[in-house]
């Protein structure tokens, strides 16, 4: 079965640290990218962190976690890791992982699908694997 499965969450004080993990298992998957999202009550999903699913794997970031989280991956194992430092009471949320599956149409600006996958990926644009999430909660 394709399926992307969350570890790692709970709850921390602030300036605490957490690792989430992200188990991909299933050969329909076979990402082009996996990313982080996290949704808090009230709030849009946000994109927080993706890496490229080949090669050196370049990684992208939010303002809002820039220089306190990292995206890692361990293909070996199939799994992509969050580890998160310096957490602070607003990054309280449920946490995804997501990916964008190689055979994923991109539909583009002029209604063709021809969006470029790495701006997809950059983006946090149409990924269509998703994880069941795992909470975050992180006390002052």
């Amino acid at each position: 079965q394709d399926q992307l499965e969350e570890s790692g969450g709970g709850s921390v004080q602030a300036g605490g640290s957490l690792r989430l993990s992200c188990a991909i298992s299933g050969f329909l998957i076979n990402p082009k990218c996996v990313g982080w999202f996290r949704q808090a009550p009230g709030k849009e999903r946000e994109g927080i962190a993706t890496i490229i699913s080949s090669g050196d794997g370049p990684t992208y970031y939010a303002d809002s976690v820039k220089g306190r989280f990292t995206i890692t991956q361990d293909n070996a194992n199939n799994t992509v890791y969050l580890q998160m430092n310096n957490l602070k009471p607003e990054d309280t949320a449920m946490y995804y992982c997501a990916a964008l599956s190689s055979k994923k149409r991109l539909l583009g600006p002029s209604n063709r699908y021809d969006r470029d996958w790495r701006e997809a990926c950059r983006t946090f644009y149409d990924y269509n694997f998703w994880g069941q999430g795992t909470q975050v909660t992180v006390s002052s």
